[in-house]
């Protein structure tokens, strides 16, 4: 029989497979991306999306959502640190992406480690 995390693994696969292209693709990467620079988070669906989580019943941390542009947000969850500077108090929880380089894929690295800590 599957566990948690295995039926939830599959349910973010199954997520992204139905996804037309050129957005699957992009949405799969993120995912390989995300999990290669956390290979401790648990991916599973939250309100819809594919999303990481530090265990199987904790709230989600990073979400991917494919709505009319893939978005990588942070969650309520994860403590934000105000921008400083020209940004005052924002605090940056969601990034847009309609390609992925290399250096989205790192920056998208780090933005998941950082919601780590």
């Amino acid at each position: 029989m599957a566990s948690k995390d295995e039926k939830n693994l599959a349910a973010v696969a199954d997520k992204i497979a139905k996804m037309k292209e050129p957005e699957r693709s992009l949405v799969q990467r993120a995912h390989e991306v995300i999990m290669a620079a956390e290979p401790t988070l648990k991916p599973r669906i939250w309100y819809g999306m594919p999303a990481y989580a530090k265990s199987a019943s904790s709230p989600a941390l990073v979400t991917l959502r494919n709505d009319e542009r893939i978005n990588l947000a942070l969650t309520e969850k994860v403590t934000l640190n105000p921008g400083g500077g020209i940004d005052g108090t924002l605090m940056p929880a969601a990034w847009y992406f309609d390609t992925l380089d290399e250096f989205t894929e790192k920056r998208i690295a780090d933005i998941v480690r950082s919601a780590l800590s």
